[in-house]
């Protein structure tokens, strides 16, 4: 049984590295639809206690058509109730069926927060409640960005957010509320060819500002969900992604751009360990697709949309990510996508089981890690503090630290791991005789060239860095030159 511990965490160097007994225990259940049927529901809920999981993930939609419709509300109704027999938690990921359902009609956004009322009455046991999913990608939320360019989905999300949570918590203030349901990538790109989309890092941008221009004094979200997809099926669990993107090993990098987007405001961020009234994680969605052995083929249809990795490196992979995430307090739960796959191979197939019921080798991995840990860090918990820096900023100065008067520029290389803004000078003495401004973009060297012809003497260059995402975190760098005859 995965249970979530408290325990007083022990002395240990400030900052440092922790010791795991004094670990919290993470979560782990599924995202799948599968048990609500009644004839599903006894197998089902016999899989998750046998994984030692207990924590599920429904997606209910809310169809504009019809506001006030719960689909299958006779069979969920059922459902909760041997959900609670079982003491599996549930959680309801609630979804517009239209990606343009709130964009295009004013009245849409209320009538989904009555919705959503509508439901924590209707099933007062469930207690965590997402709101939509993947609002940072055009299958799920348009539009994404305006004529002009500009982004339009985060600010847009952030009124239905913050209207859903004041909704929730005024049915029961105890319901939690999880917000976003991000996407791990986006290509921040309005005029690409497909997939509109935006970026983890700058639709949590997008937010905290429109957050901001609110003047809202209370939080709009008591979590947040991510969805750390590798950005290939056969990448390996620590591969990641590159700013402004995220997958699992990037976790920090999240934690960073919702401090920038919400610090100094009522909205609770991301703080070193899990203390009380920080920000953590419910990574809602974590899977690695696989091929279809031989003798399970007759299961499926259709062709494979993508390419997959192999059944052994989904369990590999799979046990991996519970002692990895096991060992970051911000992470309350992790959530594998599905339990059982879809027969067709143009949807997901990165289930613990075969569509033909058959168990693969990432359920008896998953079962026996739970088994060892409960869930809980067997290794050293990371801590996490927000940074004042920009990320990787760096400054290549001239080689050479003299030159010869008649020289008609000087040029440094500058570059950063997320996008900043350079603020470049030279000073002769105390007296600043040339200023240069540019924009370096994530892992990018950015040539900064200073023209005019010097004099002997001795000059310094001073560079300051500031990050794109956050101006008040910055690096400064400087460095000598020497003019001679």
């Amino acid at each position: 049984m995965v249970m979530r511990f408290l325990r007083p965490l022990t002395a240990s160097l400030a900052g440092a590295l922790v010791l795991a007994s004094s670990a919290y225990a993470v979560d782990v259940g599924v995202v799948d639809d599968y048990g609500i049927a009644p004839a599903n529901s006894p197998s089902f809920f016999d899989s998750l206690t046998d994984l030692g999981m207990r924590e599920n993930r429904l997606s209910i939609p809310w169809d504009p058509a019809t506001p006030t419709t719960i689909q299958n509300q006779q069979a969920l109704e059922q459902y909760m109730a041997l959900a609670t027999l079982r003491g599996v938690r549930i959680v309801f990921a609630v979804a517009p069926t239209k990606a343009t359902a709130i964009t295009s009609d004013p009245d849409a956004a209320p009538a989904y927060v009555a919705f959503l009322q509508q439901l924590a009455r209707t099933f007062p046991m469930v207690k965590d409640f997402v709101i939509g999913n993947e609002p940072n990608q055009p299958r799920f939320w348009r539009p994404q960005f305006g004529r002009q360019g500009q982004p339009l989905s985060p600010s847009a999300y952030y009124a239905l957010l913050a209207h859903s949570y004041d909704g929730l918590k005024g049915v029961d203030p105890a319901i939690s509320v999880i917000g976003l349901g991000l996407s791990p990538r986006g290509n921040d790109q309005p005029n690409a060819r497909e997939n509109v989309s935006i970026s983890p890092v700058r639709f949590l941008n997008g937010l905290g500002r429109a957050y901001r221009r609110a003047r809202r004094q209370k939080p709009i979200m008591d979590a947040l969900s991510l969805h750390p997809y590798p950005d290939r099926d056969t990448d390996s669990l620590m591969k990641g992604y590159r700013w402004p993107n995220a997958g699992t090993p990037n976790l920090d990098r999240i934690k960073q751009a919702f401090w920038d987007a919400f610090s100094g405001t009522a909205q609770p961020t991301f703080r070193e360990g899990r203390s009380r009234g920080s920000m953590t994680f419910r990574l809602g969605e974590i899977g690695w697709q696989v091929g279809i052995v031989p003798n399970s083929t007759g299961a499926y249809y259709g062709r494979e949309s993508v390419r997959p990795t192999d059944e052994a490196s989904q369990a590999g992979i799979y046990a991996q990510a519970i002692r990895y995430l096991a060992c970051d307090a911000s992470v309350q739960s992790m959530l594998f996508f599905l339990l059982r796959d879809e027969p067709d191979l143009e949807r997901w197939q990165a289930g613990l089981v075969r569509a033909d019921g058959s168990a693969r080798p990432s359920f008896d991995s998953v079962k026996a890690t739970l088994t060892q840990t409960g869930g809980r860090c067997t290794g050293r918990l990371r801590s996490w503090r927000h940074s004042m820096k920009v990320a990787g900023a760096r400054v290549r100065f001239p080689r050479k630290r003299s030159f010869p008067p008649r020289r008609l520029a000087l040029a440094l290389v500058a570059n950063a791991q997320e996008d900043a803004l350079v603020d470049a000078r030279l000073y002769r003495g105390s007296r600043r005789i040339l200023r240069q401004r540019a924009t370096v973009k994530a892992y990018r060297s950015r040539i900064v060239r200073f023209r005019m012809r010097f004099r002997p003497g001795r000059y310094t260059f001073r560079v300051t860095f500031r990050a794109a995402m956050n101006p008040s975190r910055s690096n400064r760098f400087s460095a000598p030159i020497r003019i001679v005859r």
